[in-house]
This record gives C-alpha cells, sequence and structure tokens, in this order.
C-alpha cells in the first residue's frame, strides 16, 4: 500500500478545488476569475503533491518548453482577465506537455475491458453506435 503523507492529501484536495473552479468557470461562460482561481490552485496542488523541486523539474524540462511556455502564458493571459484566449493557450501546452503521457493512458483504458462492468459497458456502447 502506498503511504500518503498529509502534504500530499492537503495537495489532492487543493488539486481538486482547482479542478472543480476551472470546470466551473468554463460552465459559467468563461469566467475569468474562476479560471485564474483554479488555475493558482491546480499549481499549487500539484506542487504540494509533488513537491516543489519536482514540479519545477518537471515544467522546466528543456524538450517540454514549447508545452510549459504556453501553458503558463495560459495562465498568465487568464489572469489578466483573457479567459477564452488564455484557455486555448492553457489547453495546446497541456497537451504538448503530456503528449506522452497519453498512450499510456489509452493503453491502460484498452486493458481495462479485461474488468467485467467496463467490459459490459464497452459492448453496450459498441452495440448502439450507428455509421451515417
Amino acid at each position: 500500500m502506498i503511504s500518503i503523507s498529509e502534504g500530499q492529501k492537503i495537495g489532492v484536495g487543493i488539486t481538486g478545488f482547482g479542478v472543480f473552479f476551472i470546470l466551473f468557470g468554463i460552465l459559467l461562460y468563461f469566467d475569468s476569475v474562476l479560471l485564474a482561481s483554479g488555475n493558482l490552485l491546480f499549481l499549487t496542488g500539484l506542487s504540494f503533491i509533488i513537491g516543489l523541486r519536482r514540479t519545477c523539474s518537471f515544467f522546466f524540462q528543456r524538450h517540454k518548453l514549447k508545452g510549459t511556455s504556453f501553458f503558463l502564458g495560459g495562465v498568465a493571459i487568464v489572469l489578466l482577465r483573457w479567459p477564452l484566449l488564455g484557455m486555448l493557450l492553457e489547453t495546446y501546452g497541456f497537451f504538448s506537455l503530456f503528449k506522452g503521457f497519453f498512450p499510456v493512458a489509452f493503453g491502460f483504458l484498452g486493458n481495462a475491458s479485461n474488468i467485467p462492468l467496463l467490459s459490459a459497458l464497452f459492448r453496450r456502447l459498441q452495440g448502439t453506435s450507428s455509421m451515417v
């Protein structure tokens, strides 16, 4: 079993609030205050979970500088109350930063079909798709 420190538990909560504020800000037609709060909470929570040194080393790797600049630039643009442009920049930066993680996640989802509940769900979804 993985041991999680109290700081990491706090980080998970802060990150969860950050994701909630971002989603709620998008739901309320790109409310810049909610998006800015969500961005700051998300980055703070990430720093609590993996540590400040690892967070900085993740974002400032040489091959990830393009994604980092778009992501953090998007955060800055949202803080300057240009939420739509900032979220577009953040989205591009997010996909650029985590492009190495997506094949792993999709591979996991492909293996998740071995789980009985999910395999029944996948079969049901495959049966209802219509090709028009």
